[in-house]
């Protein structure tokens, strides 16, 4: 099965900010973060890409904008809003000190299955949306391009955690533990077996992720080394 990089969007206006965005419209990577979009560039050279998914929001689009100019092949990204932010409700555009006081914010940090926001969605929705529109994408990927394609999905920081929490087959009450910067790089190989999680929220050197020369290994190689057997190297 193809590999998934997962692009968290480089830091916004809201991050530096400590706001929660969720889908708040108008919200720009800062200076900080149109810096970390330049840099994805150079970081993803040499990593070949099948297609480039976003989602609709604009911080995520405007952290795909310097890799796709370098990479005009790839065209517009395609957007799915399966990949947007949490909806967050009320607790939109408030600023994470206020929110740190809420009863809430203690149940969506120890038991966030249980975590629903009021006039949003729960923590539930959220992973069942994002884990669905990851698969989905994967097979249709291996189906267009092969099982060696990589893809990549740039998103936001909590769909990641719930993305990777199911690839390791943590409970969503652990996806807390999970923790993945602005323009950070987390990989997953998906096989007929389970995934695998080659990456995770790797802010530097990607060249890792480079195809291996044919015959540099034996069974099935793939993009990071990995393989679809039960044990990896």
């Amino acid at each position: 099965m193809p590999t998934l990089l997962l692009v968290r969007h480089g830091r916004s206006t809201a991050n530096s900010a400590g706001i929660l965005a969720g889908w708040t419209p108008g919200v720009d990577l800062d200076g900080t973060g149109r810096a970390q979009a330049a840099e994805l560039v150079e970081r993803l050279a040499g990593v070949p890409l099948a297609l480039a998914v976003s989602s609709p929001l604009e911080r995520c689009r405007q952290t795909l904008e310097p890799l796709l100019a370098a990479r005009p092949e790839l065209g517009e990204p395609t957007v799915d809003d399966r990949l947007g932010e949490c909806h967050y409700g009320e607790w939109t555009g408030r600023p994470l000190r206020e929110l740190a006081t809420e009863p809430l914010w203690r149940t969506v940090q120890d038991h966030a299955s249980a975590a629903a926001f009021p006039g949003g969605e729960s923590l539930r929705a959220l992973s069942h949306r994002t884990v669905a529109a990851a698969r989905e994408w994967d097979e249709k990927i291996a189906a267009e391009h092969g099982p060696d394609a990589v893809w990549l999905a740039c998103t936001h920081g909590d769909v990641i955690k719930a993305i990777v929490a199911d690839a390791l087959g943590l409970h969503l009450d652990h996806f807390q533990r999970i923790n993945v910067d602005p323009a950070s790089v987390t990989a997953i190989r998906y096989t007929p077996l389970r995934p695998f999680l080659l990456r995770m929220g790797d802010t530097g050197d990607l060249s890792g992720l480079r195809p291996k020369p044919s015959g540099a290994s034996t069974g099935d190689a793939v993009v990071g080394g990995s393989t679809g057997a039960d044990a990896v190297g």
